[in-house]
């Protein structure tokens, strides 16, 4: 577990600085088409201050696009109690606990690192579950908090931001360009091109930091309830109930404990969660060692 924690404190050095680069990238080929070697700069300072918010502010973001409220014991003891008496047993800081009015089952963690990290389920996930499988859930996402997936996917999230926002402000230079850019050819077609990338660079870069993080946290979880079986149970039923969470973004989407779309066949392929059946199998597995 330690080895897994320094690995994903690295990876958002190593996500941080490709976010960097990309950015980078992107101004020198913009200051090389409009001829302006200031943009170069203009756009690195503007990345790293845009990187220096998201640190701080992708977790609020990501609970305002969820819908997501805070709540105290008194409105939802039940929920309270199970993060409450988990924190205690693993030694974790108690995270801020949130609902979402939301009838599709789910769950995700959010936060820059333990001292301040949040978790949050739908109302759909609070009826389905059992007690003893909602404590495998948060287990769950309290597993991501202790092997600090929590930072590296805030991290994400606010790097698949910046690329759609980057993929957007290209095609409106590309349509809406003016003086001596004004229909040119290679503004116009970079930004189509890049509109047309940018989601399969998002899907690219959750796909890299998100199936190994559901495994791990499945694991981290088993082994603080010692019932791997509840765990597996709850994964059933989001496979069984699941449907598509109403506020929700694909950005965020490598977040939430099951697949927030519900994806078909082929979207499978590119999903940014391993398959249920999967990490069923895993923690039957770790069950019969119990």
């Amino acid at each position: 577990m330690y080895s897994a924690i320094a690995k994903n404190k690295r990876n958002t050095v190593v996500i941080i600085l490709l976010f960097l680069l990309i950015i980078g990238g992107l101004g020198w080929l913009a200051s090389y088409i409009y001829g302006n070697v200031s943009i170069v700069v203009i756009t690195l300072v503007v990345a790293i201050g845009y990187a220096l918010i998201q640190y701080f502010a992708a977790s609020g973001q990501a609970l305002a696009m969820s819908g997501a409220h805070q709540i105290e014991k008194r409105d939802n003891p039940r929920l309270w109690r199970v993060v409450e008496n988990l924190s205690i047993t693993t030694g974790t800081p108690m995270p801020k606990v949130y609902v979402i009015d939301d009838p599709a089952p789910n769950a995700f963690a959010t936060g820059r690192d333990p001292e301040h990290a949040i978790v949050a389920a739908t109302t759909g996930l609070l009826d389905i579950m059992d007690d003893a499988e909602l404590e495998g859930v948060m287990a769950h996402e309290l597993g991501h908090v202790r092997n600090y997936d929590i930072r590296v996917s805030m991290i994400v999230f606010g790097l698949v931001v910046a690329v759609g926002f980057i993929a957007d402000m290209f095609l409106r230079m590309a349509f809406f360009g003016r003086n001596n850019n004004n229909g040119n050819p290679i503004v116009m077609v970079f930004g189509l091109v890049a509109i047309l990338i940018a989601p399969l660079v998002a899907t690219v870069v959750q796909l890299a930091v998100s199936r190994q993080r559901e495994y791990l946290a499945d694991a981290t979880g088993a082994l603080t309830t010692r019932h791997p079986d509840a765990l597996a149970s709850a994964l059933q039923k989001l496979a069984a109930y699941g449907r598509p969470v109403q506020r929700q973004s694909s950005s965020m989407s490598h977040m939430w404990i099951a697949d927030p779309n519900k994806p078909g066949v082929i979207d499978k392929l590119f999903s940014t969660h391993p398959p249920i059946p999967e990490r069923v199998e895993r923690l039957r597995a770790m069950g019969g060692a119990f």
